[in-house]
């Protein structure tokens, strides 16, 4: 027999109902409020009781309004919020499964590509779809069957907000970690926002790289390029998350590809631009002329191989087989951008102290003057030699095809 206090419930419950169905959408932004308010950090048994179990008819009523006023953004940051607790709530799966079943997932991403969107409001609809994922496999893989991969990506290259841009970030790492079906898929995206045009999504691509690599445990030959692209932003953050995403790579089939790639931008050719995809371009980027992209990408990649030689004699011998000391005196003799230059002088100053033979082809190479003010302090070569020494370095002949002898 139902008590008085249960009958009191009902029809508190079944008030807010029918105010909510006559509402226009103001009252509804203020019940919307009041919930929010009330009911954050709530559980499913919580829930239900505040409802008089019948929490699920509240539920229906906000999935069903979100659907017809999403793309016009009425109270949409109110009605995510609220949703989020229905979907957040401990034993609330029965919430979950209705607001997949009325086709959740799909709005929430379409929310996510709406251009008149808020950022806050695509925030709340990424912080819904982390709750999803959190759930378990089976979400997770419902949302990327979705194209959610994609929409994800899309979003944090466009984002405008560090929030927006933090929640994609997250949700992309939490598809990529336990979810074996697609984390190729995951992978690849994060590959394709390494050319977009925001320096913080690059930073946050290579970064997630660093972590979804040895999980798919495979490099994808597609990440070589845009990564030694990276080299020549701006940015040292972005620059830093590249260097040591070319670090972690060595161990695996790409490494020979970056390395080429590192010691080819020493000596970079005239025509280095490259298109970027329309969809990741951004009109209010400032565009840098090409010569100066190329000349951070020349100062960055010595700064690079040096680190690498650093960590690894068998790296080193690969570099110079490959022509890395031809190349690093040419960046040497680039008058037109110092960073190259002393970069350049303090890797090559590794070289020569560790490998006798390279020693001797640079003091060939350089002549005895210009050898030992080298040798003397590499890192400021570049203030002290003259136009005639740089010119002797760009048209230098180096080439040592093999090493013979390792100095440890």
């Amino acid at each position: 027999m139902t008590s008085a206090k249960q009958l009191t419930s009902i029809s508190r419950v079944m008030n807010i109902l029918q105010e909510w169905d006559k509402a226009p959408k103001s009252t509804r932004k203020n019940i919307l409020n009041d919930f929010i308010k009330q009911h954050k950090n709530k559980t499913g048994p919580e829930l239900e009781q505040e409802f008089a179990q019948a929490a699920s008819l509240f539920l229906t009523r906000l999935t069903a309004w979100l659907r017809l006023t999403y793309m016009i953004g009425t109270c949409l940051n109110e009605q995510l919020k609220a949703i989020c607790i229905f979907l957040s709530a401990s034993s609330g799966h029965k919430f979950m499964a209705e607001f997949l079943e009325v086709g959740g997932v799909f709005t929430l991403l379409e929310i996510l590509g709406l251009k008149q969107a808020k950022e806050d409001d695509k925030t709340e609809a990424l912080n819904c779809l982390i709750q999803i994922a959190n759930t378990g496999r089976k979400y997770k893989e419902l949302i990327c069957e979705s194209y959610g991969i994609r929409a994800v990506a899309e979003c944090l290259a466009k984002a405008k907000t560090e929030e927006t841009q933090d929640a994609c970030r997250n949700l992309l790492l939490m598809l990529a970690q336990g979810n074996p079906k697609f984390e190729g898929q995951v992978y690849k995206g994060l590959i394709a926002l390494l050319p977009c045009s925001s320096p913080k999504a690059q930073q946050m691509a290579a970064h997630s790289l660093r972590i979804v690599q040895p999980i798919v445990d495979e490099a994808n030959p597609n990440i070589v390029d845009p990564l030694l692209d990276l080299l020549g932003t701006l940015h040292l953050e972005v620059q830093f998350e590249a260097i040591e995403l070319i670090k972690e790579l060595m161990i695996y089939d790409v490494s020979t590809s970056l390395l080429k790639g590192l010691v080819t931008q020493l000596k970079p050719v005239k025509d280095d631009s490259v298109p970027k995809p329309e969809i990741l371009e951004d009109p209010n980027t400032p565009n840098f002329s090409a010569p100066l992209s190329k000349f951070v990408k020349q100062a960055a990649s010595a700064k690079t191989i040096g680190i690498l030689a650093r960590e690894s004699n068998e790296l080193s011998e690969k570099l110079i087989q490959l022509r890395v000391v031809h190349n690093l005196l040419y960046a040497m003799g680039n008058v037109d951008y110092a960073d190259s230059q002393r970069q350049a002088s303090l890797t090559l100053e590794h070289f020569c102290r560790t490998f006798p033979v390279v020693d001797d082809h640079v003091r060939d190479a350089m002549g005895d003057a210009l050898y030992d003010l080298f040798m003397s302090n590499p890192e400021t070569l570049y203030v002290n030699m003259n136009h005639i020494q740089a010119d002797v370095l760009v048209s230098n002949k180096v080439n040592i095809p093999r090493v013979v002898e390792v100095v440890d």
